[in-house]
């Protein structure tokens, strides 16, 4: 069971800079595992990763080929393979959904919203698509999603890329779509990784404190 005395309570945020996979995804699991105990807060992390792919629970295998052009990690995660490297911001809140009375639909909703917001401050159009997770574009997929829930409490989290090379999706099929990935690059100029990791961080907590995310467009 997450804390529950708000007086006390603080949130930890920040960028953390280029991270491996394997050290981020033990950080993460560690700060849940002291949250349900009640030993820690909630955190919000952003970093980007050195090229990694990475696969959820079910282990669907979306690769184009036989191989990758770098190591797949077979993670705890909801999701697909997808990849993460350089170019990429990645979002990795540690939330305690049982203690703010968050479903996990709920929850995707709220990050998914956060990235749409985001990408409004910087005035690209983005959306949910129905029946899948993460955010689009009309030219295609600009940031993934996966989280892992367990005893209340949510990590893992989401990827917007920004200005990563292609040739990394080319070897996986994204969501099982025959559609494009597109980067923030591709409509306008990014901000620094550290400063757009700024914006992404205040689009989440303003979400998680309370305040309902604009009107946002699904689409079929």
């Amino acid at each position: 069971m997450c804390k529950s005395d708000e007086s006390k309570r603080q949130m930890q945020v920040g960028w953390l800079g280029r991270v491996s996979y394997g050290e981020m995804w033990g950080q993460m699991q560690r700060q849940a595992g002291l949250a349900r105990a009640s030993a820690a807060d909630e955190v919000i992390w952003l970093c980007e990763h050195e090229p990694v792919y990475t696969t959820g629970k079910r282990g669907v295998d979306n690769r184009r080929g036989s191989s990758l052009p770098a190591e797949l990690v077979r993670t705890d995660r909801g999701g697909e393979t997808t990849f993460h490297g350089p170019g990429q911001l990645m979002l990795y809140p540690v939330i305690c959904l049982r203690r703010r009375g968050i479903g996990v639909k709920q929850y995707v909703r709220l990050l998914e919203a956060s990235c749409i917001d985001l990408l409004a401050s910087r005035h690209v159009r983005a959306y949910r698509r129905c029946g899948f997770t993460g955010v689009w574009t009309e030219q295609g997929k600009i940031a993934a999603l996966g989280v892992r829930v367990r005893c209340g409490v949510a990590y893992h989290g989401m990827a917007l890329n920004v200005d990563v090379n292609p040739r990394w999706f080319a070897a996986i099929n994204p969501c099982g779509l025959q559609m494009d990935v597109v980067n923030l690059v591709d409509y306008v100029k990014p901000l620094p990784l550290p400063a757009l990791a700024q914006r992404w961080q205040d689009c989440l907590l303003t979400a998680l404190q309370g305040n309902p995310p604009r009107h946002q467009p699904v689409r079929s």
